[in-house]
């Protein structure tokens, strides 16, 4: 019982706290990486320049995109960070520029080759945007978008988005997609196995990784790493994983799946995970078991039929 009042009030302060604090700048409390801002760095594979210098894997964390720079990409790839949430995926031989690196008005504009926008949470406040072959496309819901400034083509595998043209405005929903070379702006059908190329299939693997580093992030928070008190949990979104050495999502609270299936993870969820029965023990996170603890839920899981 006494574990419960517990939590509970601890639960209510961390809310009260969390009202008062930035919700996205937060890079947890290592030293290794700078809070984490729209433009960062957060992959590189392969050959990227940011105007003609070279950028490389040790930009990771501590390298950001100022408004009007220009990042390119040769034969590599490179992953940014828009608002928290949103990953943004350069592929080989494409260019982007930052137009506005403002976290309630975040734009981007892609100048050649392709983007994939991965985006697992969004919030009202938010106004993001990718601008290619003259049109504005703002993103609206979750989901995952393709930009292709080489075919003049915007995708939407998942979610909705609202593009606009001249005076021409379109929104564009999951299995949709659209020409911008036509002179009018028409939904199209989307047959999404033609586009689920090594580039898609690079994104979802590194949707993976980051889930990986969210629920080992998340960890840090309810086993032996830094206590739940400190200013990086009340600090929810972006997080610093120190043995990942990337960015990941932190959810303020459950489970989020993002577009690929790979779920992010709050300390909550992870705090609360169900057992995990190995020979004749059950232990769960809170149990705070050398290092951290066992197991934790899916998406979409119940928790009563994992033992909870």
């Amino acid at each position: 019982m006494q574990r419960k009042t517990t939590w509970v009030s601890v639960s209510a302060w961390l809310f009260a706290a969390g009202l008062a604090s930035p919700i996205w700048s937060q890079a947890a409390p290592f030293p290794t990486a700078h809070p984490a801002r729209p433009g960062s760095i957060n992959y590189v594979e392969g050959e990227a320049f940011i105007d003609t210098i070279p950028v490389t894997a040790s930009a990771v964390g501590t390298l950001e995109l100022q408004r009007d720079q220009s990042i390119a990409t040769h034969a590599g790839k490179i992953e940014i960070l828009l608002t928290p949430g949103i990953f943004l995926r350069l592929a080989d031989n494409s260019s982007l520029k930052m137009i506005s690196p403002d976290l309630a008005n975040t734009e981007v504009q892609l100048d050649q080759g392709r983007a994939l926008v991965e985006v697992i949470d969004i919030h009202p406040g938010n106004d993001v945007r990718i601008d290619q072959n003259g049109a504005k496309i703002r993103l609206l819901k979750k989901g995952l978008y393709d930009f292709d400034a080489t075919r003049c083509e915007v995708r939407v595998f998942k979610g909705s988005a609202q593009v606009t043209a001249d005076d021409r405005k379109l929104t564009l929903n999951g299995g949709q997609r659209t020409a911008l070379d036509t002179g009018g702006l028409k939904a199209l059908r989307l047959e999404p196995r033609s586009y689920q190329d090594e580039f898609y299939r690079w994104s979802g693997l590194r949707s993976g990784y980051l889930s990986e580093a969210s629920v080992d992030a998340a960890r840090l928070y309810v086993g032996p790493g830094p206590s739940w008190y400190g200013p990086g949990w009340i600090g929810l979104g972006w997080y610093w994983s120190p043995w990942f050495g990337v960015y990941t999502f932190l959810p303020a609270e459950g489970v989020f799946a993002g577009p690929f299936g790979w779920g992010f993870y709050s300390p909550i969820a992870v705090y609360w995970s169900p057992y995990l029965y190995y020979g004749p023990y059950a232990h769960r996170f809170e149990d705070f078991h050398y290092p951290y603890g066992h197991g934790f839920a899916p998406p979409g899981a119940h928790p009563g039929r994992m033992g909870r």
